[in-house]
Order: structure tokens, then sequence, then C-alpha cells
């Protein structure tokens, strides 16, 4: 069996690797993409594998957006960490889907559910999987690593994330702050754009969060959140128009 792994994170991919050598040493991982753009160009231009074990967060976007610009012809895994999200898009569409951190009997059971596939089976389930580009979905809720455990976060609760140096945090509308171990695009890239707003290159804001705007000497606008920040929000005078709608419009 040949299996492309569409993973971006390195030890998640290693994982995987190491826990289908277990299972199978016959298995073959043919390639490892790690961004929407690259499995695209992968799928397009190499020799298709048997199977694809895919992650749906991936370093520019949801997974979903490949099925936007290339119908799959080949049976997919899914895995996340995300298991809300999980149930809602793969319950129907999905050969099966896997909980992070992956277990090495959980995609054992994935595996010999695709062995029993025939034919038709896998006919019937391209079908339905290459429809999963029908429509956005966006999470509800953050995942987010606390040194043992995995802090389950509404996203309601969410006034801003912002990055410095590198380092992104979540900003509570309570006032508390989270290290979160992700990038503002790869954040942006699973939020609602209704909801949240990319203010500029250090600041996703949420749409609940603005309590006050003031419009500075240069045409900028100044944000007021309902909490503390770490620096001032400022809108370019280029967006604030775009930001005025955004905020008014729903």
């Amino acid at each position: 069996m040949k299996i492309l792994i569409v993973e971006d994170e390195t030890a998640a991919y290693e994982s995987l690797v190491e826990i289908l050598s277990e299972i199978d040493p016959a298995i073959e991982v043919i390639g490892n993409t790690e961004s929407v753009s690259q499995t695209i160009n992968w799928l397009n231009s190499s020799a298709l594998p048997d199977l694809i074990l895919m992650d749906i967060h991936l370093s520019d976007g949801s997974a979903f957006l490949i099925f936007e610009h290339i119908e799959i012809e080949i049976p997919i895994i899914f895995t996340t960490a995300y298991d809300e999200y999980a149930i809602e898009a793969f319950k129907v569409n999905s050969i099966d889907y896997l909980l992070k951190p992956i277990k090495t009997q959980e995609l054992d059971r994935a595996l010999q559910k695709f062995r029993k596939l025939s034919r038709s089976n896998i006919v019937e389930y391209l079908s339905r999987v290459n429809q999963l580009a029908s429509g956005p979905r966006y999470q509800n809720k953050l995942l987010i690593p606390h040194k043992d455990k995995l802090l389950p976060v509404d996203l309601q609760e969410v006034s801003f994330f912002y990055t410095s140096d590198k380092n992104t945090v979540v900003g509570l509308s309570d006032g508390s702050t989270i290290p979160y171990p992700k990038t503002l695009e790869h954040i942006f890239s699973t939020l609602n754009p209704a909801n949240f707003y990319r203010a500029n290159k250090q600041f996703i804001i949420a749409r609940n969060a603005v309590k006050n705007i003031t419009v500075w000497f240069d045409s900028r606008l100044l944000l007021t959140l309902d909490r503390d920040l770490p620096e001032r929000i400022y809108i370019s005078k280029n967006k604030a128009s775009e930001f005025k709608e955004w905020l008014v419009n729903e």
C-alpha cells in the first residue's frame, strides 16, 4: 500500500510514519506535503498513492481548499485535533477520521476499514468527499497546548490574537492571555471572517470585542477593545473603509 501524508507538523508526520511501519512494514509512504498549494501540485504531478492521510489544518489554510481546485480520486483518512469539527465534517463524508494524538490501534482500524472497501464503495465515497468544498467550515473552539494538557477555548471568549517576535498569544475577554504556537496566517485561515478581522501584521481581532473607534489625525483608526492590549491597534487609512463595512455588516 502506497500512502501520501498531508501534514505540516514534523513531529506528527514522523509519528505517523513510525505507526504505519509498526502496523505493516510493507506500507510505503511515497510523499509528505505540508500545505494546500503543495498538495495540489503533488497530486497533479506525481503517481497517485492508494490512500491519503490528511490533516485538516495546514500551513496555508484549511485542507478543504484542496477540493476547490482539484477533484480528489484517492480515498482519504482525515486527521484533526478538533473533535466537534471532525464529527461535523466527516460523519457522512469520510472513510474514517482520527483524532490527534493518533494511536496505533485507531490507525490500524482505519486501514482495515479502507482495505475492506469495494471499488463501488470507493466510487461512492469519492463522489461525497469532493463535495466537502461546497462551503467553508470554521471551527468554534481552540485546543491550546499548555504544559501536558490541551485547553479548550470557545472562540466567543476570544478578544484578539497577537504576535510579536514570532510568539503568538490569545487574548481572552476575561483579561487572561494564553500562548498559542500558531502563526496568525494559520489561525486566520480557520476563523470565520465574519467574526474575526486581520487588523494588521500583529493582530486578529474579534468583532464583538470592538468597543470604541477613534479617528486618528492621519485618517487611521485607533481601536479600543473590551480588555487591555499589549500595544495599540491601528487600522491603516487604506483599510479603514473595509474595516468599518466589516464591523457593521454581519
